[in-house]
């Protein structure tokens, strides 16, 4: 008949630390050592709880005529893989030498329960054993999940980086004695966050990012461009905003279409530059540019006089008392027409360009094909 093996699992290799206690720790009278030498170093440790649980585990069950045996298992400190990694190669070791029909494990807590698929895939959990240590337990459960949530890269993303985007921006302005106008510019940093996360923008701006890495190493043109690109719209935002007047008895909204009215051209210009040191460098790679960069200038000039007669009219709409008529004058109909015939004339084109690429492409196929059918006969 096997041997009930007694399962204490510290992950995060306590004993190792601060009681200098080599693991695997086997046989209850080297973990009764380790438990007083760990309560020394620290009695505050959980560990010290459990490890003496499991010793008074061993106890009643060896009372009972049981045959047990206790061991302790200890991990790493970088908890994770390579803890988990110690901690099965540890247990593997110890069931070469002792024949276990079933184990109970001892847990102080969360932590310690993430390693019980490892224990399992090895041998028969028959009982877990939790030690409570004075309300302890439940803050350490919440405060282990609390750090697994925060180490989560999508959590850090969607959490750290809104606030360090609001201390970045509140710091700057606060340097220049602006904190008034910080507020603002936090409210407009978080609105610019939440229209990249909306549109999932992500992506691209990584891509941008590691563009802008490769050129710096590579000499590309499109790294100087985009630098270029975010020194015009970098501009164009104070420019705006000096151009904007803030007058706290008017509705929020009209300062809001004034700013972007005066934005919009800076984010064409910037779009423009960026986009021409792209083709560039493609050009110079592959000797050849893709025909759906052809469509981004018409896109980004069209979005320019669109957004800057939708702006403006709302401006005049709203100053006016929501009046209907700024949005049936010259102007308007006149941008908003230039805006569409621009956007129109791009996709035509970029339809021509594309269909004479994919012909050309075809007939290169085909001429590749028969040579190679020549060359067989």
């Amino acid at each position: 008949m096997g041997t009930t093996l007694i399962i204490n699992v510290d992950r995060d290799n306590d004993f190792g630390r601060k009681a200098q206690v080599k693991s695997p720790i086997i046989g209850y009278n080297q973990n009764l050592d380790a438990a007083t030498k760990l309560g020394i170093a620290d009695a505050e440790d959980s560990d010290v709880n459990a490890i003496f649980l499991a010793l008074s585990t061993y106890t009643k069950l060896k009372d009972e005529g049981q045959d047990v045996e206790i061991v302790t298992l200890c991990g790493n400190i970088n908890v994770g893989y390579k803890s988990d990694q110690i901690l099965a190669a540890q247990l593997e070791d110890i069931l070469t030498k002792i024949t276990v029909d079933a184990a109970i494990l001892v847990s102080d807590g969360a932590e310690d329960e993430y390693v019980l698929p490892i224990i399992q895939s090895r041998v028969k959990i028959s009982s877990i054993i939790r030690v409570d240590v004075k309300q302890s337990r439940q803050l350490e459960d919440t405060y282990y999940r609390f750090i697994k949530m925060l180490d989560d890269d999508k959590v850090k993303k969607q959490f750290f980086l809104p606030i360090s985007l609001i201390l970045i921006v509140f710091s700057l302005f606060a340097m220049f004695d602006m904190a008034g106008t910080g507020f603002g510019a936090i409210l407009f940093t978080l609105g610019l966050y939440l229209l990249v996360r909306v549109f999932r923008w992500e992506r691209n701006i990584e891509g941008m990012v590691d563009e802008m890495k490769s050129g710096l190493i590579t000499g590309k043109l499109s790294f100087y461009t985009y630098i270029i690109a975010l020194v015009i719209l970098a501009v164009s935002v104070f420019n705006a905003y000096n151009n904007t007047v803030f007058n706290p008895d008017k509705l929020w909204v009209i300062p809001v279409l004034e700013f972007l009215n005066h934005l919009t051209w800076g984010i064409v210009a910037a779009g423009l530059v960026a986009t021409v040191g792209k083709v560039a460098d493609l050009y110079v790679r592959e000797d050849h540019v893709p025909s759906s960069y052809w469509v981004v200038p018409f896109s980004l000039f069209s979005f320019g006089f669109i957004a800057s007669a939708i702006f403006v009219s709302l401006y005049d709409s709203i100053t006016a008392g929501f009046r209907i008529e700024p949005f049936l004058t010259p102007y308007f109909i006149g941008y908003t027409t230039v805006g569409i015939l621009i956007a129109l004339i791009g996709a035509i084109t970029h339809h021509y360009f594309k269909e004479s690429s994919d012909e050309c492409h075809s007939l290169e196929i085909d001429e590749h094909t028969k040579s190679a059918l020549d060359g067989m006969k």
